[in-house]
């Protein structure tokens, strides 16, 4: 699936995403610095009407939060240097907890993974517009 969207309609695309999205629970998301990752992130926790405040976790690694169906676990791998280093900060536990795990910079620890993650990469057109490929 692709999406194609500018900034202010990002909720309509982040409201298609979830409906793309079924039942899966894993998302890793790629793109370049300032494709959009952490911004549509927040405007997919927006969707699921989360209750605590979203924000990056770019020095945190791993930000819960909490919304009516249970929890999402918002991931930044970024400022990691491997997997090992993955997995001591406890990603493994989040991406196989059963809840909804978004991860941004998932290629610092792809082979943790499971099968079934959606892998959704983000691409800039221009200042306001963003493309969305979710495989």
């Amino acid at each position: 699936m692709e999406l194609l969207f500018d900034l202010p309609h990002i909720h309509d695309a982040a409201k298609k995403f979830w409906q793309e999205a079924g039942n899966k629970k894993v998302f890793a998301f790629f793109g370049n610095m300032g494709a959009g990752k952490t911004t549509f992130i927040h405007a997919l926790c927006d969707e699921k009407k989360v209750t605590s405040k979203v924000g990056s976790p770019t020095f945190s690694i791993i930000n819960e939060y909490v919304y009516e169906g249970g929890k999402i676990f918002h991931i930044d791998l970024y400022r990691l240097k491997d997997e090992e280093e993955a997995i001591r900060a406890g990603i493994e536990d989040c991406i196989y907890s059963g809840n909804i795990c978004l991860v941004e910079w998932a290629e610092k620890a792809s082979t943790l993974f499971p099968e079934d993650v959606v892998k959704v990469s983000m691409d800039t057109i221009d200042e306001g517009t963003r493309k969305i490929i979710i495989n």
